[in-house]
């Protein structure tokens, strides 16, 4: 187990680093495509792998979502950002045999009150859940305050995608939902790695797939946030795995 821990360790802050590159190049007129190359080539850089190329044949190393889409938007070299939008990048990586992955949504040059607001909340749900993480607590009772928290703040959680356990595979159990019943759900415990990823639309809980089988967007055209840490259950607590460290390239 510590050999797991520590290696996910190291893959989580070569993770986070790689977030503050690619936070640097999101401004108006870079393609998404761009943002999705340097992903890969840090990755590489680093001698890990991308968790997200060729998982199910998706075809990037980089989920990038632009404002009303959702999770998994295909990049593209026409798909340039403007001022105004918000864009979700999405990024796993494997590293020594283990599985890190992470979410941010950033604004694009001047944006909305509004788009300023849905990024805000999304962050702050996260780390509202994280907060609540600890040994013996049901799943239940983070994935309700979640949906509480959101609802208070007049938005929407999805509820037909969630967050995961992590390690050895990118996807294992349990699911997290952003929705559920306090005192419900298996009981957290000291060990285990777990991603928590809040996905939160401006109109409703809503989604719809697009014909190219990935990019998923609000059914009414809203804007969406996401973030998503790998975060450790501690003894007393949690411990951010993808936490931004001092790592540089």
């Amino acid at each position: 187990m510590d050999k797991k821990i520590e290696i996910m360790r190291e893959g989580g802050k070569i993770l986070a680093a790689i977030f503050k590159e690619l936070e640097k190049k999101i401004k108006p007129g870079v393609s998404t495509l761009g943002l999705n190359d340097l992903a890969e080539k840090l990755i590489f850089l680093k001698k890990a792998e991308p968790a997200f190329k060729g998982y199910k044949n998706y075809p990037f190393s980089l989920c990038a979502s632009l404002n009303n889409e959702v999770v998994h938007g295909l990049p593209s070299a026409k798909k340039l950002l403007k001022s105004g939008d918000l864009v979700g990048l999405d990024l796993g990586l494997k590293y020594k045999g283990y599985y890190t992955d992470m979410a941010a949504t950033f604004g694009v040059g001047k944006i909305s009150r509004q788009t300023e607001k849905i990024i805000k909340v999304t962050k702050e749900v996260l780390n509202l859940a994280i907060f609540m993480i600890k040994p013996e607590i049901q799943l239940g009772d983070i994935s309700s305050a979640i949906e509480s928290y959101v609802n208070k703040k007049g938005f929407f959680v999805v509820k037909e995608y969630c967050g995961h356990g992590i390690g050895k595979e990118l996807h294992e159990e349990p699911q997290i939902l952003n929705f559920g019943e306090p005192g419900t759900g298996i009981f957290l415990k000291e060990g285990m790695t777990l991603c928590f990823e809040p996905m939160v639309n401006e109109k409703s809980s809503w989604t719809k797939l697009l014909d190219d089988g990935w990019t998923v967007v609000t059914s009414d055209g809203g804007l969406s946030a996401h973030f998503e840490h790998t975060v450790l259950v501690t003894k007393k607590g949690s411990e951010i795995l993808t936490k931004i460290s001092r790592l540089n390239f």
